[in-house]
């Protein structure tokens, strides 16, 4: 499958998106005092796993990218 520039642009647009939200409610939880460890721990996972897909989306979105410039420029 061929990811055309459009694709690589959304995928790029989610990836960023995904670490800004999880990283706004990193300073949330921070900030929370009193809440249950069990809190704290599935929410750690859930960033840990949104950071993870982020970097694989970027990923897939920046290899997307140069790909499609590069045979723009052939």
């Amino acid at each position: 499958m061929k990811l055309e520039r459009k694709h690589a642009v959304v995928l790029l647009v989610v990836a960023v998106w995904l670490v800004l939200t999880w990283a706004r409610f990193i300073v949330a939880l921070a900030t929370t005092d009193g809440e249950p460890t069990g809190y704290y721990v599935a929410h750690s996972v859930l960033i840990v796993v949104n950071f993870v897909i982020a970097a694989v989306l970027g990923g897939w979105g920046l290899k997307a990218l140069r790909a499609g410039s590069r045979s723009t420029s052939d």
